[in-house]
């Protein structure tokens, strides 16, 4: 009886907890995502202002529009893309801010498979 209780408590105790998700401060500026390929790790620097991300990543600057659904979510277009796989739009949803980072889940527009990432804001 003493094992329910306790296991009772501790999901009452997680049900409590309410992840911190103040998007608004993660709208502009400029950003750093890390992300680990092969067992190699890649990192991509962007600036987003209100409606649109310059990203450089291996030396190669690409351009999206930004369009904001709501406060936490978002669509990435690309600007000029080269291939047909660029040309499909990305929704972007914050799931959670702490300090200067948030975690992301992103996936092709009408993509059931989501993909995760964290991104720390530099400026």
């Amino acid at each position: 009886m003493k094992k329910t209780t306790l296991l009772l408590l501790y999901f009452l105790m997680i049900s409590c907890y309410e992840q911190q998700r103040d998007c608004a401060d993660f709208k502009t500026g400029k950003f750093e995502f890390t992300q680990e390929i092969d067992g190699k790790k890649h990192t991509s620097i962007f600036t987003r202002t209100a409606d649109l991300q310059i990203e450089t990543y291996n030396g190669k600057t690409d351009t999206a529009t930004v369009r904001w659904v709501n406060d936490c979510e978002f669509v990435l277009q690309k600007l000029n893309p080269k291939t047909m796989q660029e040309k499909k739009a990305i929704s972007m949803k914050i799931l959670f801010t702490e300090g200067k980072k948030y975690t992301f889940e992103y996936a092709f527009v009408g993509d059931a498979k989501k993909q995760r990432g964290t991104v720390t804001k530099i400026e």
